[in-house]
């Protein structure tokens, strides 16, 4: 199963004080970009947001453990929370600060 084009749009609505936000169709689904770094995926209608300290903290208890295919790192499924303008963008904000920029390629 794959991500619906509603669900990515209704997401990078929901962040998109930030600016600098995008998706990458990726394998039928989603990268989620903030700036050049990559904070999560979209898989499966399912948002997943890459687990960082600050991010781990401020989400605390707002997110389940879970992968979004298999095989893919654990990150935090944080669907039930995209409803959530300000606590979706927040925690979007804090994991790209906290992650390092992405190598430059050659």
């Amino acid at each position: 199963m794959t991500s619906s084009q509603a669900t990515v749009d209704y997401i990078l609505d929901q962040i998109s004080a930030l600016g600098t936000t995008r998706a990458r169709k990726m394998f039928g689904d989603y990268a989620l970009y903030c700036g050049e770094k990559v904070v999560g995926l979209i898989c499966e209608d399912q948002l997943f947001i890459k687990y960082t300290d600050a991010g781990k903290k401020f989400a605390e208890g707002r997110y389940t453990e879970g992968c979004a295919y298999k095989g893919a790192k654990p990150s935090m499924n944080v669907t039930d929370g995209i409803d959530d303008r300000d606590f979706i963008t927040a925690l979007v904000r804090l994991t790209a600060d906290a992650l390092p920029q992405p190598k430059v390629k050659k």
